[in-house]
Formats: C-alpha cells, sequence, structure tokens
C-alpha cells in the first residue's frame, strides 16, 4: 500500500493510495456522467416555448400582451431556471428588474401590483339579471387581481368581502 507517516504518527494518504484513486475515479465519473446526461438532453430535442420581452422592460413597467411574444429555448437551458412558462401568468404584473428582450422571464422579476389599496376609495359593484348596484366603499386592505378584499360601505358602516377586478372596482354577487 501506498501510505506514508506524517509528523504525528499515522498513516497518510498519498496520491496513489486507493482511497485517493477511488476519489478521484467518483469525481471523473460525476463529471463525465453529468456531460454525457446535459448532451443526450440536448440532442433529444426538447424545446419548450415561452414567453418573452420583446422590448426592454424597466422597473415599474406593467406587463401587458402587446410588449410579449413567444419564444423557443432547448428545454435543458431552463430547465435549472424558476421561468414564467405562460404569458396569462404575466399580464397586469410589475416588473421589478429590467428584463431584456428575448430572455426567458424569472418569477422573481415580476410582481402582482396592488389594485386596491387599503383607504382609497373604490367602487363596489353588484349584477344580478340586468340589476346593477353600486356603492362607493374604503378597502380594509391592498388587493391584486382576484384576490377577496375586506370593504366597509361609506354611507351604511357596513363591512363585505369583494373579489378585486382588473379594473380597479370591487365585484360581489354571482
Amino acid at each position: 500500500m501506498a501510505y506514508r507517516s506524517d509528523t504525528s504518527g499515522r498513516p497518510a494518504e498519498t496520491a496513489g493510495s486507493p482511497r485517493h484513486l477511488g476519489v478521484a475515479f467518483a469525481a471523473c465519473l460525476l463529471l463525465l456522467g453529468g456531460a454525457f446526461v446535459q448532451t443526450a438532453s440536448a440532442a433529444s430535442g426538447h424545446v419548450v416555448s415561452l414567453p418573452v420581452p420583446k422590448v426592454t422592460l424597466k422597473p415599474g413597467d406593467v406587463i401587458s400582451l402587446a410588449v410579449l411574444e413567444q419564444k423557443r429555448f432547448q428545454s435543458f437551458r431552463i430547465d435549472r431556471f424558476s421561468v414564467v412558462p405562460k404569458s396569462a401568468e404575466l399580464i397586469g404584473k410589475e416588473v421589478i428588474y429590467t428584463l431584456p428582450p428575448g430572455q426567458p422571464i424569472s418569477r422573481s422579476s415580476v410582481f402582482h401590483r396592488n389594485v386596491i389599496k387599503r383607504g382609497n376609495p373604490a367602487q363596489l359593484i353588484f349584477k344580478e339579471q340586468g340589476l346593477s348596484i353600486i356603492a362607493h366603499v374604503e378597502p380594509l386592505e391592498d388587493g391584486t387581481v382576484g384576490d377577496i378584499v375586506r370593504v366597509r360601505n361609506m354611507d351604511s358602516g357596513l363591512i363585505v368581502r369583494g373579489r378585486v377586478q382588473a379594473n380597479g372596482t370591487i365585484s360581489i354577487g354571482p
């Protein structure tokens, strides 16, 4: 065996020791295996279509369908990242970080902006069978599109819950 003694009197490993060779062999297999898996994935041609910006989007911009296009990517290139796979998930979201054109959009670079702000007057709309009732309310919490928020009727003081709409109103009823 290729052992030698260090200054403490214990055996120390040398470059030719069986354990050292085993670690080196395992590292080579790992490296070659990783390259083989990546090459096989690329060769299989898994392609995904993702939404990307047509133009540079700056922080504060709101994403609309007009600024998005679909682009195809090899799946092995994007599997490691948390990107938004569908345009519908991006519409109405606000940009946090600059988004360059033609690049996939990461989930962490966008967020739902609050359509309803706590304390700012809003309209509560009830519609059923041709009947529409509109009331002026004060939201008791912030809300994004689709959220259920509590609101207080400014005339009666009654607190109700409604769903936030994209146009900045709150709807109740069927």
